[in-house]
């Protein structure tokens, strides 16, 4: 029986794409670096900010250019995050079913961990999630599963009672790299071809689906 459900957070729990984007094309714009449409962002996402913001940049960048980005775009977006960002529709009500029926529910992501602390307590409160992961300095990022396996063992669970749900082939690769179930969100930044060739165990057009995959154990 599943008891801990692991959320991926951009693309997954919340659209937060519009956020994301206006940080980046704030800094370039200061840079004097040509910008980019919205729809350029869903494939720059997935690998944390600093790789975010080294697709953002053009050929010619050089490191220093890089270094900059990644500074002044996150001092803009520390105090923008939350200006366009929005739940996905259904996934409050599919937490809530989740955690009423017992099961654990922790996030997992590539973004660094003030920034997804803030967001998931913003519109989730202080108690839904048991554990909140952000990407730090002493833990490789996603597809590595050492972020799972924290989450793990600090809530006492094992692989077969462990699922990942996510929106990438990150995601998917991360679940994969620690050995447990995964559904892929279609609903996300990257889409179902993505997810079908990343080798996801499941997929959910709909987050309203979640609670039925994981309590009944479809998977």
């Amino acid at each position: 029986m599943k008891q801990l459900a692991i959320f991926d957070l951009d693309g997954t729990l919340v659209n937060s794409i519009a956020d994301l984007a206006d940080a980046v094309n704030q800094t370039l714009r200061q840079m004097h670096y040509p910008t980019h449409p919205l729809e350029r962002f869903y494939q720059f996402v997935g690998n944390g900010v600093q790789k975010l913001c080294e697709r953002a940049l053009p050929e010619n960048a050089t490191s220093e250019d890089q270094t900059f980005l990644l500074t002044h775009f996150s001092a803009y977006y520390e105090s923008h995050c939350l200006q366009y960002t929005v739940p996905y529709h259904n996934i409050p009500a599919a937490l809530e079913q989740l955690k009423s029926a017992g099961i654990q529910l922790a996030a997992a992501s590539n973004k660094p961990q003030r920034f997804t602390e803030k967001i998931i307590r913003h519109f989730f409160g202080d108690d839904t999630f048991a554990v909140i992961c952000g990407s730090c300095e002493t833990r490789p990022k996603k597809p590595a599963p050492d972020i799972i396996f924290e989450i793990m063992q600090q809530l006492h669970t094992e692989k077969a009672q462990t699922i990942f749900i996510g929106d990438s082939n990150v995601d998917i690769m991360t679940a994969a790299n620690a050995g447990i179930s995964s559904i892929g969100c279609t609903w996300g930044f990257r889409g179902r071809e993505e997810l079908v060739a990343a080798g996801a165990n499941f997929l959910a057009d709909d987050p309203a689906q979640l609670p039925d995959l994981i309590l009944h154990e479809i998977l």
